[in-house]
């Protein structure tokens, strides 16, 4: 089942079950879709809209810090079921073994040697880990590795 047909079912869900965060969540997922779709001018495929869902956790996890250091606790419970809405969607992440080996493979295809060739290696890694990983975690464990 593609992702937008999922979204679909999962919509329709959500109305028979009366879940109004899941459904805010996937309307909202949906409008996003619908409106990169037409900045585009074509579908967007699966990898397209996992892109587009990462793209609103960022602004969930944004959100959600804004609010702690706010003290705001009603709205970050709110944010986070978002949060859990959106991760529901996203693939299984690496584990930092799983990522560290990734970086190791790159570096040594590259044959990277010191902090001078981090852009090198985050520019090959990140279309590995695309979905699967943070930005920052993945600079963590480049730095680590080429320190």
């Amino acid at each position: 089942m593609s992702l937008t047909e999922q979204l679909s079912e999962d919509l329709k869900q959500a109305m028979k079950a009366k879940d109004k965060v899941r459904l805010s969540v996937v309307r909202m997922v949906k409008a996003a879709v619908k409106n990169r779709e037409i900045e585009s001018g074509s579908p967007l495929s699966d990898d397209d809209i996992l892109a587009v869902i990462q793209k609103e956790l960022k602004q969930r996890r944004d959100s959600l810090q804004a609010f702690e250091s706010a003290g705001r606790v009603d709205l970050m419970e709110e944010v986070q079921g978002e949060i859990d809405v959106l991760m529901s969607y996203l693939p299984k992440p690496f584990t930092e073994d799983e990522l560290r080996e990734i970086v190791q493979g790159v570096i040594a295809e590259l044959g990277a040697s010191g902090k001078s060739d981090m852009g090198k290696v985050m520019s090959a890694v990140m279309p590995k880990v695309r979905g699967r990983a943070d930005g920052r975690q993945v600079q963590a464990v480049v730095q680590s590795l080429l320190s």
